[in-house]
């Protein structure tokens, strides 16, 4: 019997566009987890090419390297400074906090017929 080989799927390779970034990093960034976004910047760098990024961000490559990798603290200007490289800029708005009703909403009509008096 033949073993089934598996691939690692590396992001990086369909991160093509400007576009498939900032959304990739949007997404990312709901999920409130710092060390999670900096594993996302680090696929884009490297789809960009990480000797691109560190020049154009005025960083070492090793820098860069260490900055990106696993358990890393960078300074929020380092991000910055990638993000810029990146071509990415950061938008803010307000977080959407959804209100659970109290009640349940009565769908069927006849459900909503049977709470007046007819």
């Amino acid at each position: 019997m033949k073993k089934s080989e598996v691939t690692r799927l590396d992001i990086a390779e369909y991160l093509d566009s400007k576009e498939i970034v900032a959304e990739y990093l949007d997404l990312i960034c709901q999920e409130n987890d710092p060390a999670l976004l900096l594993h996302a910047i680090g696929h884009v760098a490297r789809s960009k090419g990480m000797a691109k990024i560190a020049e154009s961000s005025g960083l070492g490559r090793e820098s860069l390297y260490k900055a990106l990798a696993e358990n890393a603290h960078p300074r929020f200007e380092t991000v910055f400074k990638v993000l810029a490289a990146l071509g990415i800029q950061m938008h803010l708005v307000p977080r959407v906090k959804f209100k659970r009703r109290r009640t349940p909403t009565p769908i069927a009509v006849a459900e909503k017929k049977s709470m007046y008096k007819v």
